[in-house]
């Protein structure tokens, strides 16, 4: 046994003992879809695989390469989100149906003062591999995070953590009013570092087992597929569902399909136009809840084409939101304006922006110096056709559908819409091959508006595709990141969104109202504003009556 540690070596040990008792084929199982690190873990820890059982299989068009969601591991990317979307893993605070911030893993908190929050923890609760989480498993998991994550260190500023006992103080860098809001970040799962550690700090695909503290354990984790076995030792109580498989699907039909001859008992990402087929159908629930997941365009400053103001503002009011919602979401978008809701007081009712105005584009368009000179019905100026480079994604079934409807939109006051819709979009992105990129993104994860602005509009936000900086956003963002008063947060909220909008930097086009559709014998699942949460404890499938 060179080279274990004294804790691997007694390990394996024990899995001598199990061969001992006759469980060799149980060892194999094991062996089969395990690192060490992982068996490890699972022959030490309390929980141990469920077999046989009841199981839920989910399929999602929500989980893969395309979103930066692959695996579990929550200091990759953004697969926290699986790893809270399916019952693996549980953050510090959490947020209600009003996007209210509320304890989880933590029992409360208390700004000593600007700079320094502590926090109590909950007691009673174990990871997966059996260690308790106290003080020093939280700091242990956060300083980790925010040494490798790309968006952690720039939103907690934390400075350092102290540990004691089932305490933790964060000490910050500046002021962070919003950091209990960041610690419900998907990111800010908490796992135990102790767990398989090596393969967390070398993963590159965010599949890196993990050992949270949530109701499933993670038996087998690929880009493709997930395989969750119950905690039998969650601190929240029983856990009703014994298995549950994820299973990633490439396009919505297959999902519908999938869910119709009972290959799956419930979905995440249906086509619009596939509602019909459950709706009103006793065999089937739909569960929707209005959320910021918002469909929008950042214009390239980098493109020549898109440094023209005329041209940017013209494509914003050429694109025809209350059709798309209506006609290719199905009613389930809600034409938007703004990066947040109409549930949020600085949201779409907020900000001022021109409507769909086809004529008005126009006129805009032609008074820059743009015609159609060779009857081609598209506009030129200097002997450049007015092309637009769309760069979009697949991944999100609204994506591909809003570039085809722009595609027409815009043709009708003369704009050439070239879409690339593409799952290598990152590709693109490094290397500025395109005018406009359109994606994905829940605005307000955290029920505050930093979130959005530090994502995707400053200079040295991870996703802001524009590579510009947009008017007063910096300044008016120096504000709003140490003010701790939500009604003036609120107000600095709409200016920044409107500077964005008054530079014709980006377009907002729809908010989803997100549904999932299971089979009427499921319950405990639903939408949440926040789009985290699916898996629960609280899942069930009922006995039918034969």
């Amino acid at each position: 046994m060179k080279g274990f540690t004294e804790k691997t070596k007694k390990d394996l040990q024990k899995m001598k003992c199990l061969e001992s008792k006759g469980e060799k084929n149980m060892k194999k199982k094991i062996l089969g879809v395990l690192t060490v690190s992982v068996l490890t873990a699972a022959v030490c820890a309390a929980p141990v695989w469920a077999k046989g059982g009841s199981t839920f299989v989910y399929g999602t068009t929500g989980y893969g390469v395309e979103m930066g969601d692959e695996g579990l591991n929550p200091h990759y990317s953004y697969s926290g989100w699986s790893a809270i979307r399916y019952g693996v893993g549980e953050t510090l605070f959490k947020y209600n149906d009003n996007m209210e911030i509320e304890p989880w893993l933590a029992e409360g908190y208390e700004f000593v003062d600007d700079k320094t929050v502590k926090i109590t923890l909950r007691e009673g609760i174990q990871f997966s591999s059996g260690r308790t989480m106290d003080g020093e498993a939280v700091k242990e998991c956060l300083e980790h995070l925010t040494a490798v994550h790309d968006r952690a260190a720039g939103d907690l500023k934390i400075d350092h953590i102290e540990a004691k006992g089932m305490t933790v103080t964060i000490y910050t860098e500046e002021p962070c009013p919003s950091l209990i809001h960041y610690l419900g970040d998907p990111y800010g799962a908490i796992i135990d570092m102790a767990f398989g550690r090596e393969g967390v700090e070398g993963d590159t695909n965010g599949t890196a087992n993990v050992a949270g503290t949530g109701p499933y354990i993670a038996k087998n984790v690929t880009e493709t597929q997930i395989d969750l076995v119950k905690n039998e030792n969650y601190w929240g109580g029983e856990v009703n569902v014994d298995n549950v498989v994820v299973k990633t699907f490439g396009d919505a039909s297959s999902l519908a399909a999938s869910l119709q001859t009972g290959d799956i008992q419930g979905t995440y990402g249906l086509a619009y136009d596939s509602y019909a087929l459950f709706e009103g159908n006793p065999e089937y629930a739909i569960w929707s809840c209005a959320t910021s997941r918002c469909f929008f365009g950042q214009f390239n400053f980098d493109s020549e084409i898109m440094q023209e103001e005329a041209v940017r503002k013209a494509i914003t009011m050429g694109i025809d939101k209350e059709g798309f919602c209506s006609v290719l979401m199905n009613g389930r978008g809600i034409p938007a304006d703004a990066a947040f809701p109409d549930s949020f007081s600085y949201g779409n009712k907020a900000v001022t922006v021109p409507g769909y105005d086809p004529e008005g584009a126009k006129e805009i368009l032609k008074d820059a110096g743009w015609k159609d000179t060779d009857g081609d019905g598209y506009l030129d100026k200097d002997g450049q056709k007015l092309s637009v480079r769309w760069l979009t994604y697949p991944g999100r079934l609204e994506l591909p559908k809003l570039a085809e409807y722009a595609q027409a939109t815009l043709k009708e006051i003369g704009i050439e819409v070239d879409v690339n819709c593409t799952s290598d979009y990152n590709g693109f992105l490094e290397n500025g091959g395109y005018d406009v990129y359109v994606s994905s993104l829940t605005t307000a994860p955290t029920g505050d508006p930093e979130y959005f602005f530090t994502t995707c509009a400053l200079e040295n936000s991870v996703k802001n595709r524009s590579n510009h900086t947009i008017g007063d956003v910096e300044a008016l963002y120096r504000q709003l990141h140490s003010e701790f008063e939500s009604e003036k947060r609120g107000e600095l909220a709409v200016l920044m969104q409107q500077a964005m909008l008054d530079e014709s930097a980006v377009f907002f086009v729809s908010h989803l109202n997100m549904g999932i559709v299971t089979k009427a014998n499921v319950t405990g699942i639903g939408a949440h504003p926040c789009d985290y949460y699916e898996i629960t404890a609280d899942l069930k499938i009922e006995e039918q009556a034969e």
